[in-house]
């Protein structure tokens, strides 16, 4: 099935909003339900639950949920000496980006004798999922692992699913190890968000969970944030996502090939075409069809291919405003002058500038993060990045004299406000400070 093309000026209003509708995600009462019985079940039973629950679902039959130094030890020799140093590389550039992210402290006198401050603090346990899917995913471990290292969180726990024999992936141990973690735990899906959110005999209480996973995670992240002895989560997130932004002049090859790399992640993910050349257009359409059938991942790439579309605009103006509207994940300019037009976009997760930048440099390596918001989040939410690894906390000391110039405007204001208690708490001290003038 070809991609569907859309010329946006003759599309209705009703067209419009279908050509830019998202792929509808999973989140029935059915699905809210199982999700509140395997969180319960783990915070019940704990580890028992666990190995349970990765059995029925992962197929696999552990021993220990907890990968130990055999199994690094075996997953390294299972890797090529090219393979690892390409993991070395990505953890390289994603840690150099990431480094310079560590926030510094502030302090400012706002007026004579009154100094604020603001410091920063690692999160003291986090918690790292890393999903295996149709498709293991050791970037992951590099995207989440790295910030986390550097924030220097003091508990760093990684969990992601055994394979059916029962170990874990050994990309993602590698690149989880290399990149700063001790502690890896062979556990996946909404049990593994549980275990970490509220604890286990093996598996550590964190107090924020970060990483992207499928409908039943998600639900997971939601219903341990919304409860208060939980975890706190990164951010809301759906499928993968792509939308390009091209001109005559780009290369229908290129374009046809950075949407069908985000077309393979999932039968729900979504990629789009905004151009303002029907011909572009039309041969970006064959292009797709073509590589289509040359991809291992093809059957997936189609059904996703189904969700997408190819909009047609007047101008490049107008690509702008859609491409603000529905805000990508992955934002791609394939045009001219692609630079320039970076003040114009406010809503995307992760932009590429030109022809030389495809999307899947930042899925691995150049050095950005590729958790990013999904779903139209991007209108509100940022990537993942070291701060929120950290947490800040703000200071606030005065001097007597400081107290004595600002205390007016505390009565005041606390006057406004009825609460006499906060005004008397600054009144007691200048009267001190009155009686020893």
């Amino acid at each position: 099935m070809s991609i569907q093309i859309t010329n946006w000026k003759q599309a209705s209003a009703a067209d419009r909003d279908i050509a830019l509708s998202r792929p509808a995600q999973r989140n029935d009462q059915e699905l809210r339900s199982k999700v509140r019985e395997i969180v319960r079940d783990v915070r019940n039973r704990g580890d028992a639950a666990l190995i349970e629950l990765t059995q029925k679902y992962d197929g696999a039959t552990l021993g220990s949920l907890k990968v130990g130094p055999a199994e690094y030890s075996a997953a390294v020799a299972e890797l090529n000496g090219p393979q690892i140093d390409a993991i070395d590389v990505a953890i390289r550039n994603v840690r150099q980006f990431h480094q310079a992210q560590l926030p510094t402290p502030i302090l400012v006198e706002t007026m004579p004798g009154v100094c604020c401050e603001r410091v920063s603090h690692p999160i003291d346990a986090v918690g790292l999922y890393v999903p295996a899917g149709t498709a293991p995913l050791p970037s992951a471990a590099i995207m989440l692992a790295v910030p986390a290292a550097i924030a220097n969180c003091p508990t760093r726990v990684l969990c992601t699913p055994p394979r059916p024999d029962g170990t874990a992936d050994s990309a993602v141990l590698v690149a989880a190890k290399r990149a700063g973690i001790k502690d890896v735990f062979k556990v996946g899906g909404a049990q593994a968000i549980a275990a970490m959110a509220f604890g286990t005999r093996s598996v550590p209480r964190v107090n924020k969970i970060f990483g992207p996973g499928n409908a039943w995670v998600t639900e997971a992240k939601s219903q341990v944030a919304s409860d208060s002895r939980g975890a706190a989560t990164d951010m809301p997130a759906g499928p993968s996502e792509v939308l390009v932004i091209a001109d005559k002049n780009a290369n229908a090859e290129f374009v046809a090939a950075d949407l069908l790399s985000q077309a393979e992640h999932g039968v729900d993910s979504q990629v789009l075409l905004l151009t303002n050349d029907q011909t572009l257009a039309e041969r970006v359409v064959a292009e797709i069809d073509e590589q289509l059938s040359t991809l291992s991942r093809r059957e997936i790439a189609a059904q996703s291919i189904a969700n997408s579309r190819v909009i047609v605009t007047n101008d490049l103006e107008t690509a702008f405003e859609i491409s603000n509207l529905y805000a990508p994940e992955h934002l791609i300019l394939h045009f001219e002058q692609a630079r320039d037009a970076l003040p114009r976009i406010r809503n995307a997760g992760s932009v590429f500038v030109g022809p030389w930048s495809p999307e899947s440099v930042g899925d691995y390596c150049s050095g950005t993060n590729h958790v990013l918001p999904t779903y139209g989040y991007a209108r509100s939410y940022s990537g993942l990045s070291v701060d929120q690894f950290m947490r800040q906390m703000t200071i606030q000391e005065l001097t007597r004299d400081g107290l004595s110039s600002l205390g007016n405007t505390v009565i005041t204001l606390a006057e406004l406000e009825g609460l006499d208690a906060h005004a008397a708490a600054v009144q007691r001290r200048l009267n001190d400070v009155e009686r020893e003038a």
